[in-house]
């Protein structure tokens, strides 16, 4: 069960990143920033989670069409490929940042300091609920490996569909950090839920 804490720790991190961006007046491209550090840090704490498992299932998790069995092995291999996976996606949207970054002033730097250091502080106490968790369970190594890619369909489709197109504008800001702080939570809830 997801505590009270850690879901008001991940909205608080999703307000104050939103409020930052406002204040500052930043382009979308520059919100994507610490959205962009925040996948790291779920792709970095999903790894390290995958590796401390001691007991696992892998019910219904196949590759290349064939059971993975429940070894070390597999949860090593599982964890390398997801590690390559996830950070190759995470690479291309590093290109794209770069590419797109606009000039930053010295505060719109301490603002995506501030906004990635409480997405670090909030995924570090979830990665500690999980791990608890973990040890009192036997979560499914392939369900693990694929949650945290819903929380990066937000920035996936603003990386498509053009960042640019909202400019500066406030509605393309809400519209973004609601659809990022919903994919946040849900899945939050989910991976404490049925893992």
């Amino acid at each position: 069960m997801v505590t009270s804490d850690s879901t008001r720790h991940l909205l608080l991190a999703n307000a104050a990143t939103l409020a930052v961006a406002l204040v500052l007046r930043w382009p979308l491209d520059t919100l994507l920033w610490p959205y962009w550090i925040q996948n790291v840090v779920i792709g970095w704490y999903s790894r390290r989670r995958m590796l401390a498992l001691h007991r696992f299932s892998t019910d219904g998790f196949t590759i290349n069409h064939q059971p993975v069995p429940e070894t070390p092995e597999s949860l090593r291999r599982t964890a390398r490929f997801f590690t390559f996976h996830y950070g190759f996606f995470h690479i291309v949207y590093l290109v794209f940042l770069v590419a797109r970054m606009p000039s930053l002033a010295w505060w719109d730097w301490l603002g995506l300091g501030a906004a990635a250091g409480s997405f670090v502080a909030s995924h570090r106490a979830s990665f500690r609920q999980n791990i608890e968790a973990d040890a009192h369970g036997r979560p499914n190594l392939g369900t693990l490996m694929f949650l945290p890619y819903a929380r990066i369909i937000p920035m996936h489709l603003a990386v498509i569909l053009g960042a640019g197109i909202a400019g500066s504008s406030v509605t393309g800001l809400l519209v973004f950090a609601s659809l990022k702080t919903g994919a946040d939570v849900l899945m939050h809830h989910v991976e404490h839920g049925i893992l």
